[in-house]
C-alpha cells in the first residue's frame, strides 16, 4: 500500500519541481515550516524514492541539439530476450532521452535530440538500422515546442 502524503510533504514537493536549487532555509521560508523538519521531509522523501534526482534543466538549441524527434519503433518479433536486448543497446545510445514500450502499432517510443537532419540520418542508419530485428520505424519531428512541464501535477 502506497504512503499518503500529508499537504506539507506535496508542498516541498511542488516547490521543489519549480526549482530544485533551492536551500533547506528558503525551502522552509516556501512551506512556512523551520528548517529542521523541512530537512528531514526531503530526506525522507528521497529516500523512499519520491524524489528520484535533482537535475539541471539544459537549453538543447544552445548546446546544437534542436532537432527533436518521436521515433516510433516496430521490432519484427518480441519477446522477453528481444525486448530486454533492444532495451540495453538504447541505454547505450547517448541521442536517445527517453524510451518507452508502448502498446498499439509500435513496440516503443524513443524521443531522441540531434543538431540537424544529417546527423539524425546518421543516428538511423548506424545505429537503429543495425538492429537485425527492427522491422519498421516512424520518425515525427518536432517543428515548436508548445508546452514542456518537468513536473508532475500534484494536486
Amino acid at each position: 500500500m502506497a504512503e499518503v502524503l500529508d499537504d506539507i510533504d506535496l508542498q516541498i514537493l511542488r516547490t521543489l519541481q519549480k526549482n530544485g536549487k533551492l536551500t533547506t532555509k528558503e525551502l522552509a521560508d516556501a512551506v512556512h515550516l523551520t528548517p529542521t523538519p523541512v530537512f528531514e521531509r526531503q530526506k525522507r522523501l528521497e529516500r523512499k524514492g519520491y524524489i528520484k534526482k535533482y537535475v539541471a534543466v539544459l537549453d538543447p538549441e544552445k548546446l546544437n541539439q534542436g532537432l527533436l524527434v518521436f521515433c516510433k519503433v516496430k521490432l519484427k518479433q518480441i519477446n522477453h530476450e528481444l525486448a530486454d536486448a533492444f532495451a540495453r543497446r538504447i541505454q547505450r545510445m547517448p541521442e536517445v532521452l527517453a524510451c518507452y514500450n508502448t502498446s498499439g502499432q509500435y513496440d516503443y517510443l524513443l524521443e531522441v535530440r540531434a543538431s540537424d537532419m544529417k546527423q539524425y540520418q546518421a543516428f538511423v542508419l548506424n545505429q537503429l538500422g543495425d538492429i537485425d530485428n527492427l522491422a519498421s520505424l516512424e520518425s515525427t519531428f518536432v517543428m515548436s515546442e508548445v508546452k514542456q512541464q518537468y513536473g508532475i501535477n500534484l494536486k
